[in-house]
C-alpha cells in the first residue's frame, strides 16, 4: 500500500487526530515537513493520498515552496488522486483550482458551529450529520473553485469546506486534539489579544470548552476521513 502524503507546514499544525486515525486503520504514511526544509514532490504518484495541514502563512505569500505545493496538487487531481486540505491546506487547493483566497470579513478564532449545506454532495459526505461545533483560527478564506460543490457554512464564513469528486477542502480544523488546542491558546495568546472579531474567543474560554467539544469534532472528522480514505488506491 502506497503511504499517505501528510504535508506540516508549521511545527504546531501536524496531523493529529488524523494520524491517530491512521494508525489505527494500519494506512501507511509520511510527513513532509515544509517548515524543516524537506522537498515538494517533483510529482505525486508515489503516494495513495495528499494531505495539507494548517499554517499561519497565506498561499498569497511569496514563498517558495507555494507554486511546487500548487502544481502538486494539480496533478494528483489530474491523476485522480485524493486530496485533502486543513485551512491553508483548504486554500492551498482552492488556489490550485483556480480559486481565490482572501480576507474573511472577521478573523475566527475558537470553537463555533458550522452547518451542512443542503446538496447531494453533502449528504455523500456528511451522512447524518447536519452541524456540528468546529474548531477555527483563520483569518482569509476561499472561493469554491469552479466544478466544485461548498459542504460547509458557518455564520462567519460562507466557505467552510468544499468537495470535487473524492477531494475535499476544509477551512475549519476537524483534526485538533487537546495538546494541539493547548499550544495553539499558548502560542497565539498575542495574536487573540490583538483581535477585534466577534468571532475569536479568549484562551480560557477556547480551553473550557474543550472537554465537552472535542469528541464531538473527532467524531465528525472520523467520518469525513473515512469517505476520503473510500477513495485511495492502492
Amino acid at each position: 500500500m502506497r503511504p499517505i502524503a501528510v504535508f506540516r507546514h508549521a511545527p504546531s499544525e501536524g496531523p493529529g487526530h488524523f494520524a491517530t486515525y491512521l494508525e489505527q486503520r494500519g494506512h501507511p504514511w509520511q510527513l513532509i515537513r515544509i517548515d524543516a526544509g524537506d522537498a515538494v514532490p517533483a510529482e505525486p504518484s508515489a503516494f495513495a493520498g495528499l494531505v495539507f495541514m494548517g499554517g499561519p502563512m497565506s498561499v498569497n505569500d511569496d514563498l517558495p515552496w507555494i507554486p511546487a505545493v500548487l502544481h502538486l496538487i494539480q496533478q494528483a487531481v489530474a491523476q485522480d488522486i485524493p486530496v485533502l486540505g486543513h485551512c491553508l491546506g483548504g486554500q492551498l487547493m482552492a488556489k490550485a483550482l483556480d480559486g481565490t483566497v482572501t480576507r474573511n470579513s472577521v478573523k475566527e478564532i475558537g470553537w463555533g458551529r458550522v452547518r451542512r449545506v443542503t446538496s447531494p454532495a453533502a449528504d455523500r459526505w456528511l451522512g447524518e450529520i447536519t452541524e456540528f461545533q468546529a474548531f477555527h483560527w483563520h483569518g482569509e478564506t476561499f472561493s469554491i473553485p469552479a466544478g466544485a460543490t461548498r459542504i460547509l457554512e458557518s455564520a462567519h464564513c460562507a466557505n467552510q469546506g468544499f468537495v470535487l469528486g473524492k477531494h475535499l477542502a476544509l477551512q475549519c480544523h476537524v483534526e485538533m486534539t487537546e495538546a494541539m488546542i493547548r499550544e495553539w491558546c499558548a502560542i497565539g495568546a498575542d495574536e487573540i489579544a490583538a483581535a477585534d472579531s466577534p468571532a475569536v474567543q479568549t484562551p480560557e474560554q477556547i480551553l473550557a470548552a474543550t472537554p465537552a467539544l472535542l469528541a464531538p469534532l473527532q467524531t465528525v472528522a472520523e467520518r469525513l476521513y473515512a469517505r476520503w480514505l473510500e477513495g485511495l488506491g492502492r
